[in-house]
């Protein structure tokens, strides 16, 4: 008999929420009740909250070096920048206690996920203290667009990298899912803020997503989609309105078996 018979095990679904979600102060709470409702419906399920800075904030720290010396280190930079990330872990953690689920907070080197920025610019996760905090916690936020390399030193994964990082998260826990949280309910035929005509488009290819990217779409990041692509990992990418249509990206279907996929070639080009 196996010494796990009849262990819980939950299902882990890593939530990216980015800049275009975090928009002040208030969107932490709408983001809160947003996870505090996922978990009412899926109590089964445990979440990683990836988040990114406030909307505006690393355009505002990069000012701030920029001021103090006009050519500011990659280290002392992607530092400061860190910044604004953890200050949003904080503040969604604190949202999230005060909505009484529980909820944890990690730093960058604890989240785990750990950057080679030699040939491929190959990146991996060390997820035992992220798993020790899903086993105790309903949500664990997590930054958003950093990484560690074999020094510890905080590095960035590049604009648009916390639907990298959120990718590379999902991929290396054998995630059900990653859903992307974005300002529209996933990809539209045109850009429907400019066009009334545009069409939601529910599913799409790696294929079709990627060349979205090489016209000028910019949605999800391209690298990301690059990697869900090598993992075998689907993108759900929707919006905070739990009711609203969503877009899944995958291969041609769609798979939500939460099973062990092959991190070894998730290698990334340089940013």
């Amino acid at each position: 008999m196996s010494d796990c018979e009849g262990c819980f095990e939950p299902v882990i679904v890593v939530v990216k929420l980015g800049g275009s979600v975090l928009t002040d102060e208030g969107a932490f709470a709408r983001a809160a009740r947003y996870l505090r409702e996922r978990r009412r419906r899926a109590p089964a399920e445990r979440f990683v909250a990836v988040v990114s800075a406030q909307a505006g904030w690393t355009d505002a720290l990069e000012r701030t070096a920029r001021k103090i010396t006009g050519t500011p280190s990659a280290r002392s930079l992607d530092l400061l920048w860190s910044t604004g990330e953890i200050r949003s872990v904080a503040l969604l953690t604190l949202h999230l206690e005060r909505f009484e689920v529980r909820a944890a907070g990690l730093n960058v080197a604890e989240t785990g996920l750990r950057v080679d920025r030699g040939p491929g610019c190959r990146a991996w996760l060390d997820a035992q203290q992220l798993r020790a905090a899903l086993a105790e916690n309903e949500v664990v936020a997590v930054p958003g667009f950093l990484g560690t390399n074999a020094e510890g030193t905080t590095v960035t994964l590049g604009r648009g990298g916390s639907d990298l990082s959120a990718v590379l998260l999902a991929a290396g826990l054998g995630a059900a899912r990653c859903e992307l949280v974005k300002d529209v309910p996933g990809y539209f035929s045109a850009d429907p803020n400019r066009d009334a005509n545009a069409r939601h488009l529910p599913a799409l290819t790696f294929a079709e997503a990627l060349d979205l990217a090489d016209h000028g779409c910019d949605l999800v990041q391209r690298q990301a989609i690059e990697t869900a692509a090598k993992a075998g990992l689907p993108l759900m990418v929707r919006s905070l309105d739990g009711s609203a249509l969503i877009t899944v990206v995958s291969a041609g279907f769609t798979s939500t078996d939460g099973g062990t996929r092959d991190t070894s070639k998730l290698v990334f080009a340089n940013s």
